[in-house]
């Protein structure tokens, strides 16, 4: 299903040949994000991927990079995450030499100009504003807080605005000078693209890229001895809590358990949290969970919106919901959870970004590739006990945090030490 080959340099170059698609789609990822950042340089991996999209010596603004793109009606864009940045472009497929030498100039040539520096610091700013104001962004943010306090892990990606204010040119290229690296770095390709002929192009354009020393690993601490708890007040309709527990890493032998755990949990709408949540009782509109993996950690997470009257109620029946699958999952809600995760897996396939993500995200994060069918195998080997077992073992009283942005004033029922004593299975 894909091709690999590793350049002088460290680059590793992921190719998957889709000849039915029309397009192709170009990802780079970098092995620099958050969980790499000191505390005092927080949002530097986010600042960093603003600043390589505002100009190169060869298309000295943002404009320019854009045009080229968009110009032939390709998208580009980039993002940042805990543990990795990315950067992608996707095309028609004879705009493939475009797209990678726009890539590759805003990669390496990027003039991180001190007047687009000031620029977007202030629009970093008003991003950290636009989060803020955002409940289901600011929730999420408080629970990795909870999951991981004063550890890299639960650091905000954007970074705050103490930091972002303060951080200076230099710091920002020593910062490109240490963590981006080709040996550190993935290109990701998946489209109406031939292996060979990829290769091609793509090794002049890299090659002056010159390897380094490779650090990597961060602090992580996942141990907890009692639930946890925070409320955030905020003036707004809905009350947002976020219900998070510890998972697994991206290399557990159980991670796919979780993921199905979840599934049965609070994914689609014939979960069990949807079904009782919002169809049975019409406490919610959204509620749903998630897992989380990283290096050495993970996390399992429920979110819901809720009416601020309603929230000792709604966290109560959520409880009792994550208590109950840890006594029975039926042979039913397996079959579902199994076949629900791999036809989402299937129809991510379709396009050409998911495939290049797919290849690309495991090779950077975990340097070995597992691929769709071989997923599948081991989705459909997991059993009831596997996941009575992971549920056991993750959903425990000490083992909770609940995080709640919302209305805590003006008679609200949002009360910490109620809620505190809720927080058993």
């Amino acid at each position: 299903m894909y091709d690999k080959v590793v350049l002088d340099n460290g680059l590793r170059v992921i190719t998957s040949t889709m000849p039915n698609s029309r397009s192709v789609c170009l990802v780079i990822l970098v092995g620099a994000g958050s969980c790499h950042e000191t505390k005092e340089e927080a949002g530097i991996s986010h600042f960093v991927e603003h600043l390589l999209f505002k100009g190169t010596e060869r298309r000295p603004t943002a404009k320019e990079i854009s045009e080229d793109i968009e110009g032939v009606g390709g998208i580009i864009n980039g993002g940042t995450d805990k543990e990795l940045t990315v950067y992608w472009c996707k095309v028609a497929s004879p705009h493939f030499p475009i797209a990678l030498d726009v890539l590759s100039d805003l990669l390496l040539n990027s003039r991180f100009d001190n007047k687009d520096i000031e620029q977007e610091r202030h629009v970093i700013t008003e991003e950290i504003n636009m989060n803020l104001d955002t409940p289901q962004q600011r929730v999420s943010t408080l629970i990795d807080e909870l999951l991981w306090p004063e550890q890299p892990l639960g650091r905000e990606v954007i970074g705050y605005k103490e930091t972002v204010s303060s951080i200076k040119r230099e710091q920002l290229l020593n910062y490109v000078a240490r963590r981006y690296m080709p040996n550190d770095t993935v290109l990701s390709i998946a489209g109406n693209v031939q292996h060979e002929e990829a290769i091609a192009q793509i090794k002049p354009l890299f090659d002056q890229w010159s390897a380094k020393e490779l650090t990597t690993g961060y602090i992580t601490d996942d141990r907890q001895t009692e639930a946890r708890l925070r409320i955030d007040p905020k003036d707004i309709e809905q009350a947002h809590l976020c219900l998070g527990v510890h998972g697994f890493s991206h290399s557990h032998p159980q991670r796919f358990a979780i993921d199905l755990l979840s599934t049965v949990l609070g994914a689609g709408m014939s979960s069990r949290l949807f079904t009782e949540i919002r169809e049975n009782r019409g406490l919610a509109y959204d509620i749903h969970s998630y897992t989380e993996h990283f290096l050495n950690s993970g996390a399992l997470t429920i979110y819901a919106g809720v009416d601020p009257d309603k929230v000792e109620i709604a966290l109560s029946a959520i409880l009792e919901e994550v208590s109950k699958v840890k006594q029975a999952i039926s042979v039913s809600e397996l079959t579902r959870a199994k076949e629900l995760s791999k036809g989402r897996s299937y129809l991510r396939f379709e396009d050409s970004q998911n495939v290049a993500m797919w290849y690309g995200g495991q090779e950077i994060l975990t340097r070995q590739i597992l691929d769709i069918d071989d997923v599948i195998s081991i989705v459909d080997a997991i059993t009831i006990d596997q996941l009575k077992e992971v549920a056991h073992e993750i959903l425990t009283d000490s083992g909770l945090n609940l995080a709640i942005t919302g209305p805590v004033d003006h008679g609200s029922l949002i009360k910490e030490e109620p809620l505190r004593q809720l927080l058993k299975l």
